[in-house]
């Protein structure tokens, strides 16, 4: 099946997507609250974390169920069909590599799926929260 929007159509549409959702500002805002201090998307980390705290080596990750391919909610569309399988699967690549930068530079990584936050948000939180305690106590 064809696009149905044209190239400039198409171009427009994609340049609205927002790097940040509603759902990493939820996250972030509910994190403030708590009293976390953090930096988000930072470009000058590896990946660029939805949120990251340097001082502790901590890097947490929000992974969109759709772009990220969630093994329960992920969804290949139909139209361009190896388009979209080439451009997701080099995503799951990305996220793994990032993943293994951090590890084995001895960061503290979360990877977040999206349907967590939306299924039981206090829940989810609240395991990002001890995350962040855990990884800033000290260690030995």
């Amino acid at each position: 099946m064809a696009d149905t929007l044209t190239k400039d159509q198409r171009r427009k549409n994609m340049k609205a997507i927002k790097s940040q959702s509603k759902l990493e500002n939820a996250v972030s805002k509910e994190l403030w609250n708590k009293g976390i201090r953090f930096r988000k998307n930072s470009r000058g980390l590896f990946g660029k974390p939805d949120i990251s705290i340097k001082k502790y080596k901590i890097v947490i990750f929000i992974d969109s169920c759709f772009w990220h391919c969630c093994p329960v909610h992920g969804n290949m569309p139909k139209s361009n069909k190896d388009f979209w399988e080439e451009k997701l699967k080099r995503n799951v690549e990305r996220d793994k590599e990032v993943t293994t930068y951090y590890k084995d530079r001895g960061w503290n990584i979360l990877r977040v799926w999206e349907h967590e936050i939306k299924n039981d948000f206090d829940d989810t939180m609240n395991r990002i929260y001890q995350f962040i305690l855990s990884s800033q106590a000290p260690t030995g």
